[in-house]
């Protein structure tokens, strides 16, 4: 019996130090090399303002005819937002959108960080620069807010 619980703990001290000594050889930051390029971790994203309302009741009401939307509040005032995009073709695109459903649109510029929001919206860039279709660009607009809302600004609460 003693014998046998000689053998297992010499088992467990041999374990632990070639355990130790394994760890040690993958962890060492001069041998690290990244073989996958990672995106930008911040990018300026243009911000489709429809308006700017003295209070929540006053946007919601001039916003019924969006099916979605996003908003800040500064200084008492509600900033309402119906597209993010990052290129300045899609832009254009989306501005001629909804200048042809009647709304006077302002451009602002913001930065984000949000690594995940930003692969989110590349793919949705690509679906807009292939199509002129207004369900198809409203459809990518509504997905593109809620990401945003979803990956950014619930992130930061």
């Amino acid at each position: 019996m003693k014998k046998n619980l000689e053998i297992i703990v010499v088992c467990i001290a041999v374990g632990f130090l070639m355990g130790q000594f394994m760890f040690n050889q993958y962890h060492k930051e001069e041998k690290t090399i990244p073989t996958i390029a990672t995106p930008e971790t911040e990018s300026n994203l243009y911000f489709l303002q429809q308006g700017v309302y003295s209070s929540l009741d006053s946007m919601k009401q001039n916003l019924v005819d969006f099916e979605y939307y996003t908003y800040i509040e500064q200084d008492g005032k509600y900033y309402a937002f119906v597209a993010i995009i990052k290129s300045e073709e899609n832009l254009e695109k989306l501005k001629g959108y909804f200048h042809d459903m009647g709304y006077d649109i302002y451009v602002k510029e913001f930065s984000v960080k949000s690594t995940a929001f930003l692969e989110v919206l590349n793919q949705y860039e690509q679906l807009l620069s292939g199509t002129n279709d207004s369900k198809t660009i409203q459809a990518a607009c509504t997905q593109i807010l809620a990401k945003y809302e979803e990956l950014v600004i619930d992130d930061q609460n």
